[in-house]
């Protein structure tokens, strides 16, 4: 669409604008190239001709020009052409310098009264100094052309109006200023661009980098609670088993039953949240990648597993935990499992935990009680992955977590999420 809309010029652009990038990084590496080549151009354009035909009062001019200009040896032309070009090889490095020289050249050369075809070295200076030099320092510039120009007009007077003169040498000098300006606003606004472009691939790749980070912590998160809790339970019923097994058979059997079954719900589990990580979009997804997320209808089913592994939990809900949206009832779940896990890690045989989920208008309180000894503290100021696991799901809610040992004996954990629209984070 584009290139019938250039008339077939699309490949010609492209092309030109490889050539001017091959260019531009040729000159970036050897700047003195291009400077070099400007000043031969200059010299084999202005210079050599005035050289062959003896400057621009020559014989094929007017007879009014040959009288108002004063005709120079070919070495005062030579010295005056070396001062008028010369300076262009510094023109992008020191501007202000090279067009001082070229100024203080141009009016020597007019205050004798001759012309000479080099100098458009004047107005090719004035560019370099809008394109490479300091902004307040054109002011100035213009202040010394304008009157290097009132001077040639006034020495050209007697062949041609001063007004004319000095109206045609004042807006070509505008229009050299002009464009050497407009070169410098389009090259800033080509860096700024670039520059924005390259801040936003660093923004992207950084955001790409925050998102794989919480992700990865979201996953070790679930796989944290996933294999903790079911592990505890499995080595719980297996030391039971092994302790019933020449006592009750019936019970060491019955052992390893829920032995069995735990560690299918854990593979279970374990392949819905493995399946989701590789998933690709090529295929279907298959029956574990497709199961609910755990909800607080499930709870009930994680305090008879717990049951099983010998403690006794009296589970009791109020308000209308149902109607809790499902990223809340799974934060809910995760937290009673891992409060569970940990009561399990340190019970006894005569454990007795309460477990109360309450939900009071915008406010979901989880209370998880029991009997047996309090869990054993580590370090100063270091806290487990389970309570740490537990106040980021928390807070995802506006929530907190506190956890610490009975008034009596036991251990306590109680959880506060906050339901307001909109107060929790980003899910």
């Amino acid at each position: 669409m584009a290139t019938d809309d250039l008339g077939g010029m699309g490949p010609l652009v492209a092309r030109l604008s490889r050539g001017g990038q091959r260019l531009r990084h040729a000159d970036r590496t050897r700047p003195w190239v291009l400077d070099t080549a400007v000043v031969v151009l200059v010299f084999l354009m202005f210079c050599l001709p005035d050289l062959i035909h003896g400057g621009v009062d020559d014989g094929d001019s007017p007879r009014r020009f040959r009288v108002a200009f004063t005709h120079l040896p070919v070495v005062g032309m030579l010295a005056f052409q070396a001062g008028l070009v010369l300076p262009l090889l510094w023109r992008r490095r020191k501007p202000l310098v090279a067009f001082a020289v070229i100024a203080a050249v141009f009016v020597l050369q007019w205050s004798l009264g001759a012309a000479m075809r080099a100098d458009i070295a004047l107005l090719i200076a004035l560019y370099s100094l809008a394109l490479h030099g300091r902004l307040r320092q054109l002011p100035w510039a213009c202040a010394v052309t304008a009157g290097a120009m009132v001077l040639v007009a006034v020495r050209a007077s007697a062949a041609v109006s001063v007004w004319d003169a000095l109206f045609f040498l004042l807006s070509t000098a505008t229009a050299a200023l002009a464009l050497g300006l407009m070169v410098r606003i389009r090259r800033a606004q080509l860096a700024g661009l670039r520059e924005r472009a390259a801040r936003l691939e660093i923004e992207r790749d950084q955001r790409s980098r925050l998102a794989t980070a919480t992700e990865r912590t979201r996953v070790a998160r679930e796989m944290h609670d996933i294999v903790g809790h079911n592990l505890s339970v499995i080595i719980t019923l297996a030391d039971a088993g092994a302790y019933a097994s020449d006592l009750q058979p019936a019970r060491g059997k019955e052992a390893l039953q829920l032995i069995g079954d735990t560690g299918r719900q854990a593979l279970g589990e374990l392949r819905r949240v493995l399946g989701v990580l590789r998933q690709d979009g090529a295929g279907p997804s298959r029956g574990p990648e497709l199961s609910p997320q755990p909800g607080i209808a499930d709870i009930e089913s994680l305090c008879a597993t717990v049951r099983a592994a010998g403690l006794e939990v009296v589970y009791r809900t109020s308000g209308e935990v149902d109607a809790l949206d499902s990223g809340v009832q799974l934060t809910v779940y995760r937290i009673v499992q891992e409060a569970l896990t940990n009561t399990l890690k340190h019970a006894d045989t005569h454990t007795r935990v309460h477990l109360a989920i309450l939900v009071e208008d915008s406010r979901l309180t989880i209370r998880v009680q029991d009997t047996g000894p309090a869990a054993p503290s580590g370090p100063p100021n270091e806290e487990g992955h389970g309570l740490v696991g537990m106040r980021e799901r928390a807070a995802l809610y506006g929530g907190t977590v506190s956890a610490g040992p009975a008034a009596g004996a036991g251990w306590n954990v109680e959880a506060v999420l906050d339901l307001t629209p909109g107060s929790g984070g980003d899910r």
